[in-house]
């Protein structure tokens, strides 16, 4: 199943690519393997998928300890202060920075371990209660300039998720919003290259808007099963 999947979402974004004068390569296709097992995980491994996601601190660490560095992993759920240090540890990538304070943890525990920290910052561009990131640009900007001051962080780029909505325009203006102020960070010099945007239902949209990281688990692994417990994944 994950083989014809995989097979039918590569054709869909090398179509969307071809169609909007983009390359394919250019995009990092992330498998979020929550409440997915090791060996669904090293299926798709073995079928070319390198980067996986995970949005849980505790689970990425039990899957780490499985698997190692065989993959390049990314969190990204949203991170509580106190689990920095299983993300830093595992992940290559954590998408879900929202604060100096989650910064200042990275660095620390990213400076213990000897390693320089790829992180993006999450910018909330809708205005759905149940989304986290950052609003407030003068804000943005502050933690985007600070990050300059920690040398075991690398600010990389900036993570959205869109309104869950039918209306394709809404979709489209939160990922837009988020390219243009990729362009505002990189004109006055903080040089950022990755957007992480766009899931199974919209990463079409996110892909015309200037994605470089997709987010896809169902269109992937299948539909999830939250009856499991994922400790025994």
């Amino acid at each position: 199943m994950i083989a014809e999947n995989l097979a039918r979402l590569k054709e869909k974004i090398d179509r969307k690519c071809e169609e909007v004068g983009r390359k394919s390569e250019e995009i990092k296709l992330i498998a979020v393997s929550k409440y997915f097992g090791v060996d669904s995980i090293l299926e798709a491994n073995s079928l070319g998928v390198k980067d996986f996601g995970e949005n849980r601190a505790q689970e990425l660490m039990l899957k780490y300890e499985k698997i190692g560095d065989k993959v390049i992993w990314h969190f990204i759920g949203t991170l509580q202060k106190n689990k920095v240090k299983y993300a830093v540890k595992a992940a290559e990538y954590i998408h879900s920075v929202d604060s100096i304070e989650l910064l200042e943890e990275i660095n620390k525990r990213a400076s213990s371990l000897n390693k320089v920290q790829k992180i993006l910052l999450e910018v909330k561009t809708s205005y759905e209660k149940t989304k986290s990131g950052l609003t407030n640009e003068e804000e943005i900007f502050k933690i985007a300039e600070q990050t300059k001051n920690y040398p075991n962080v690398n600010f990389v780029g900036l993570m959205t998720i869109a309104p869950l909505t039918d209306d394709e325009n809404l979709i489209r203006k939160s990922f837009r919003d988020l390219r243009l102020l990729k362009d505002k960070m990189n004109k006055s010099g903080i040089n950022i290259t990755e957007l992480s945007m766009g899931m199974t239902s919209d990463f079409e949209i996110a892909i015309e808007e200037g994605s470089t990281m997709l987010r896809i688990g169902s269109a992937i692994f299948g539909e999830r099963d939250y009856s499991k417990d994922w400790r025994q994944i």
